[in-house]
């Protein structure tokens, strides 16, 4: 997501978030699911 609009990279964040949690599942949860690091989800949440 590098170079992308910085609003648009914190709503999707936020609905990455909420999505997880609907779910459930904490982020290290997610990481591993989808084979990235805890700190890659957490960052994508934060819209680093």
């Amino acid at each position: 997501m590098k170079g992308g609009n910085s609003m648009d990279q914190k709503k999707i964040g936020r609905f990455l978030k909420e999505l997880r949690k609907e779910k459930d599942i904490t982020q290290e949860q997610l990481a591993e699911k989808i084979k990235v690091s805890g700190r890659t989800v957490s960052r994508w949440e934060t819209g680093v």
